[in-house]
């Protein structure tokens, strides 16, 4: 690791002790009772009580399925309908106005009418994940297929390529700067948004659940490490996951400059 990323590691760990440092202040400020604002040492303790009887995994576990559920169908739906918005016009024009008026309702807005359609559980979450991850995928494929070069098509197009290869070779590679940005974007509303359809859908399981029953009986300890969980897990996938993804492809091409908008 070089000395930058050393030093990046560094600020990052005195930015989380001083939040730690404020927490412990307020905490012991005397406010609030100490159930409702335990140290930071009662809420590692608790993190790892859930940890060794397996309960936080098994809802991390749950809620982390749902996310890549609902990812996966995003996946599979935003991303040919964005190579076809930037593709065809006529598409554009049609789905363009539908993305501007959807896209600026929250995801959680819905959340009442799909517990209403499909019931509480892992349906109406699940299509929470797939509505909060939707349009930040679906508008950076559509821009970034439309931002590739004319010219590096044309070249293609000269030298005899076909649909395929020219999607495969050319298309693909250009775009999936703003392609992994989309994905970065998709997965941090996905995340939000399945914490919110658990606390509102209530699911059996999740880390959501874990929140909204710490509520009903005012367990302020296992709320704050459910809450520390969700930001660590977020926290893996933007820094470990996305930026292994990023290695493999468009830093390895020497595409890092288009990475993120």
């Amino acid at each position: 690791m070089s000395n930058f990323s050393w030093m990046r590691f560094l600020r990052g760990l005195a930015g989380i002790a001083v939040l730690i440092l404020l927490w412990e202040g307020f905490a012991r400020s005397g406010k609030f009772s100490t159930a409702l604002t335990p140290s930071f040492g009662e809420i590692l303790r608790i993190l790892g009580g859930m940890l060794a009887d397996g309960t936080l995994v098994k809802n991390a576990a749950y809620t982390l399925g749902r996310v890549l559920i609902g990812l996966g169908i995003s996946f599979a739906t935003m991303v040919p309908l964005g190579v076809l918005m930037a593709r065809r016009p006529l598409c554009e024009r049609f789905v363009l106005p539908l993305v501007s008026v959807l896209a600026p309702v929250p995801s959680l807005a819905w959340v009442p009418l799909f517990v209403l359609w499909f019931g509480i559980g892992d349906l109406a979450t699940i299509l929470v994940v797939i509505y909060a991850s939707a349009f930040p995928l679906l508008y950076n494929v559509w821009r970034g297929v439309s931002a590739v070069n004319p010219v590096w098509i044309q070249s293609a197009s000269v030298m005899g390529a076909g649909r395929t290869a020219m999607f495969r070779k050319v298309i693909w590679p250009a775009a999936l700067p703003y392609v992994l940005t989309g994905a970065r974007l998709a997965f941090g509303r996905a995340w939000i948004g399945v914490i919110g359809g658990e606390l509102l859908a209530s699911p059996q399981w999740g880390l959501g659940e874990i929140i909204f029953n710490a509520k009903e009986f005012l367990n302020a300890g296992d709320m704050l490490a459910a809450l520390i969980v969700i930001g660590l897990v977020g926290l893996f996938f933007e820094r470990f996951v996305f930026q292994l993804i990023e290695g493999a492809t468009i830093r390895k091409w020497g595409m890092v400059s288009g990475a993120r908008p």
